[in-house]
Order: C-alpha cells, then structure tokens, then sequence
C-alpha cells in the first residue's frame, strides 16, 4: 500500500489506466488519489525516497546473492513531460550500483538492421536491478506510426509482439512498472519557453519539438492505441499527470515502492559462518 498520509489508498490502484477511458479526458494537472498539497508532497518525496533507498538496496543485495528478480520502470511520454526529472529526482535518491538507465532515441544504422526490439533486450535490468527505460519499445508504435515512418502492416503486429516481450520478462522475474507521462500543450509551451529563456536550459531544447506539436493529434490517437492494447493484468499502464513536477516525481516513487515491496524481500543469509570470523576478527 502507498503512504497513507495524503494518499487515499494505493498509488497504483489510483493510476492505473481503466478500460474505455480516453487520452483526449486525461486531467494533466490531477493528483489522483491524493489530496495533499505540494508542500506535503515535496515533503513525502523526501520521506518515502528514504523507503525506496532502502528497498533498492535490498534488490541489490539479493541480486549479489544469486537473486534473479528485477525492477523495470518504463517512462513514456512527450518531451517535456519529466522524463529526465524522474531519472534524477526519483531514481538519483538510490544507489547508482544498482539502476541501469537505458534512452532510446532515433534507432542508429546498426540498430535499424536489427528487429526493433533487438536494442531493447540488451538493456533489460539483470537481477538485483532497477532498469529504467527512459522512452522504451514503446517507440516503435508510437513516433513511428505518428510520423509513418513504416507501413501500417509492419507497427501494427508490434502490440502483441510487445505483450509477449513483456510476458516473458515477467516469467523470467521481471517486475514491469509503465508510466505514461501526459502534459499539457500549454504546461509544454511554458517550459519550452523557458528553455529559450535560461542558457543552462539550451541543451535540452530541440527545435523539432515545436513541430511535434502539431502532431498531438496523431499522438493521443497513438496513445490510445498503446494504452487499450497493451495495458494488461501483468504489466498495466499507470497514467502520469505531468503538469505539477513534484506529483508526477512522488507518484512514481510510490509506484516503484508498492513494486519492490510486493517482492516481499529480506536480507540474503550470510554464506559463511559468522561467529567463526567474529572470532577470527578479534584475534586479528
């Protein structure tokens, strides 16, 4: 269960994509399932990353011990929606030697040459892991039906594909958490001005963002699309709203910790015995 303070009830419960719901009537400034407001929610940040600290720590740990379980957070989502904030603000609260973050951008030749989840499967998190995907698979039904750069026949198939990559992730102890990231035009439009505005912002900005705007049409129909298909029993979509930074941040901690609880983790055994090296340790 989520932390009861501000929450009313579990995170992923509150979040989790509904069948027949629209993208078009996603409230991207909402705070499902909770009713606190942002001073408290910068102050559950802090307070539930502590817990995520430690639960990442016990993945890690049994993961050295031979532990095959891992932890996959999928972001998906327009630019600007916080990708990155996540990557540094939930996932930078953990221990570095134990996440894997993976981006997926424009495939490179090598990659093209290859089925499109041919890049995806040498990223996947190994046991004791936390994997993040910062855009995923998800791509190549998304931005690539969006801007037909494939025919229908080829990215239509690719939703069971996807299903059936993910199935067998989970039978091989893979624990999926996807997060679908959804801002605003207007939440986007400010914070691409700021990027023009502050020139320690300039990197982030990309011009073909602006373009991409005018396809947001095309995207919620390919959302859609994304979330009715391929929100399932064992790997559900969980919908982001990504106008409040801070939510969005605390939000997915909350995920990421009802995940690495239902593990129902505990220290590995000590692999050796421990009172013979105490007593080794004081005569040394």
């Amino acid at each position: 269960m989520a932390n009861d303070k501000g929450w009313s009830g579990s995170a992923s419960a509150a979040l989790r994509w509904q069948p027949g719901s629209t993208v078009q009537d996603i409230d991207t400034s909402g705070k499902p399932g909770f009713d606190g407001d942002k001073a408290l929610g910068e102050q559950l940040l802090a307070e539930r990353g502590q817990r995520l600290s430690e639960l990442q720590e016990l993945l890690y740990a049994n993961g050295r011990a031979g532990d095959h379980r891992s932890v996959l957070l999928v972001l998906q989502g327009m630019d600007t929606a916080g990708k990155g904030g996540i990557v540094r603000h939930v996932i930078g609260m953990v221990d570095p030697q134990g996440v894997k973050t993976a981006s997926f951008g424009k495939p490179t030749e090598e990659e093209l040459a290859h089925d499109f989840l041919w890049r995806i499967h040498q990223q996947t998190p190994k046991g004791g892991q936390i994997g993040v995907f910062d855009r995923s698979h998800y791509e190549d039904v998304l931005v690539v039906r969006v801007h037909d750069l494939v025919p229908p026949a080829v990215w239509e198939p690719r939703y069971d594909i996807i299903n059936d990559f993910e199935e067998d992730l989970i039978a091989t102890g893979t624990t999926i958490v996807k997060c679908a990231m959804f801002v605003s035009l207007d939440e986007q439009k400010k914070r691409l001005a700021e990027r023009l505005d502050r020139p320690d912002k300039y990197w982030k900005y990309n011009p073909a963002d602006i373009d991409e705007r005018g396809y947001w049409p095309k995207y919620q129909e390919a959302y859609q699309a994304v979330l009715d298909r391929t929100s399932v029993d064992g790997a559900p979509w969980h919908i982001i709203p990504a106008d409040r930074k801070w939510f969005s941040r605390l939000a997915i901690t909350e995920l990421l910790i009802e995940a690495l609880e239902g593990l129902n983790l505990d220290w590995p055994p000590a692999d050796f015995d421990v009172e013979h090296e105490k007593a080794r340790l004081a005569k040394a």
